[in-house]
């Protein structure tokens, strides 16, 4: 039996991509080796674009009630408290952008919530479960397994993480650099008397500091320090001991003690990527194709959103309704996202670094930089013939907008697009007409709904907001992809004909 896709690796970019597909029809097999799932926080920082993402996986609103939003970064110098700041306090929800702020909750958290997603459509992850090679041919992968047996399947996906063997079997470079000497120890413990409502941050005029973040809906604290030094200048390994010395030095708490650790670790200035995403029919997801630096919290996310690229465009192409070319703008699309994250995280890490060395200063309280929106450069992104191009083009993120459905009823246009298929939108009575027999032509592989195109219209614009997030003045049709950015702009139903027959299987 062969599977659609196989998938190596299941963390957050694998686990994401296994709903992707197995929502949309696609089969899935999801194997890790780890015998079980950990508990450590990891990565702890989902960024608002990415929950818009995790709204159309369908988990946002697990994701929002498990996690904190604007925690307050407390920061101490010598041990006095200086300041309480939010990120986010400047930045409000808009119709346009829902939400707000990025969401605090540990790595095996969101895990716990995507396997609980991916279950429901009767999927579970294969633990213990070890890839140790494969090969590919014109019509598949076979994966061997540690334990000799074998799994076939159509494509691969490498989620395996920045120590990939997917990565390292298929020959990819892996350029960039690891510096030794920028390091950081965490872990996730306890620390009775330390208030949980914001995230500690000490430094100290010698230098150096020490950072404790409350882990929601438990009682640990995420530790982040740099390392501790022996008299030779070696780096000490992390332990709790350690810890605690590293914590009396820096937060000068009296009476604080450190306890239960769940999880050691050292991490190391990483800052490498691939030459290539895709060779053949295995592709690399997330870190296996890209590690960063972990200033400004974008690598877990980065990940998340590679998977939503991929995730639609492998079920297209399982499915028998993908275009020739459609898999291969999964690289054209990402590599470059991928490089941009690698630039803006390690210039926030030497930001991070500088105001760590120099004292009084301590790390700026600033919002992460926005990512995921969008692929102008992409093959993908049609020519515009209408709208405003100033406010919205081809390959832009497609925005939100609060209207009502056909019985009056408030609907967002996140939750239309919550369907696995393309949407298209039909601005006016004028090409209402052409709305409904592009549906019919594509049946399957577009949902179509028109807008304000009188009382028999699917949606209304009440207050205009669709109409200003797209630039939309005039009659319009609107087809957005199924990871929700825009493909065309344009008032002729032959261009929206002409983008499916090139970029699908749907013929003209």
């Amino acid at each position: 039996m062969t599977d659609d896709v196989l998938i190596v690796g299941a963390g957050p970019t694998g686990l994401t991509l296994a709903i992707e597909l197995a929502r949309r029809g696609a089969g899935v097999r999801i194997v890790d080796a780890a015998p079980a799932p950990h508990c450590h926080s990891h990565a702890k920082g989902v960024q608002a674009r990415t929950v818009e993402v995790l709204e159309d996986v369908g988990v946002a609103e697990r994701v929002l009630d498990a996690g904190l939003t604007h925690l307050p970064f407390r920061k101490y110098f010598d041990g006095v408290h200086v300041s309480d700041t939010d990120p986010f306090a400047d930045v409000a929800p808009t119709p346009d952008a829902p939400y707000d702020s990025g969401v605090l909750l540990g790595q095996w958290q969101l895990e716990g919530i995507l396997r609980d997603r991916l279950a429901e459509f009767g999927i579970a992850v294969e633990l213990g479960t070890e890839v140790r090679g494969f090969e590919q041919d014109a019509d598949g992968v076979t994966a061997t397994l540690a334990d000799g047996g074998r799994i076939r399947a159509a494509y691969l996906a490498g989620c395996d993480g920045g120590r990939s063997g997917i990565r390292k079997a298929l020959g990819v470079r892996f350029d960039g650099t690891t510096d030794e000497a920028q390091a950081m120890v965490c872990g996730d413990v306890e620390a009775d008397g330390i208030g949980r409502d914001v995230w500690h941050q000490w430094f100290t005029s010698e230098g150096g500091g020490v950072l404790l973040c409350p882990l929601p809906g438990t009682n640990r604290f995420q530790f982040q320090a740099g390392p501790e030094l022996d008299d030779a200048g070696r780096q000490i390994p992390p332990s709790l001991e350690s810890f605690q010395r590293i914590f009396d030095r820096h937060a000068r708490v009296p009476g604080v003690r450190l306890a239960n650790p769940t999880w050691l670790s050292t991490w190391r200035a990483n800052v490498r990527m691939v030459d290539r995403m895709r060779v053949g029919r295995v592709f690399l997801v997330g870190d296996s194709a890209h590690v960063h630096p972990i200033a400004g919290g974008l690598g877990m996310n980065t990940g998340i959103q590679d998977a939503y690229n991929l995730g639609w465009k492998l079920a297209l192409e399982t499915t028998g309704r993908a275009g020739p070319a459609l898999l291969d703008t999964y690289e054209e699309e990402r590599l470059p996202v991928a490089a941009w994250t690698l630039d803006v995280t390690n210039e926030a890490l030497y930001r991070a670094i500088e105001a760590v060395r120099e004292p009084g200063t301590g790390i700026e309280s600033a919002a992460p930089p926005p990512m995921g929106t969008g692929y102008r450069w992409s093959s993908l992104a049609a020519p515009a013939t209408t709208g405003d191009r100033d406010v919205l083009r081809p390959g832009d993120r497609a925005p939100d907008a609060p209207c009502l459905d056909a019985a009056g009823r408030p609907v967002r246009l996140f939750q239309v697009y919550a369907d696995p298929r393309f949407t298209l939108l039909g601005f006016g009575t004028e090409v209402a007409g052409a709305v409904g027999k592009l549906a019919a032509g594509h049946d399957g592989l577009v949902q179509a709904l028109t807008v304000d195109a009188g009382e028999v219209g699917d949606l209304h614009d009440h207050e205009g907001h669709a109409r200003r997030a797209y630039g939309v003045t005039d009659p319009a049709l609107v087809l957005i992809r199924p990871d929700n950015h825009i493909a065309v702009l344009t008032r002729d139903p032959a261009d929206i004909t002409a983008y499916l027959a090139t970029h699908t299987a749907d013929p003209v």
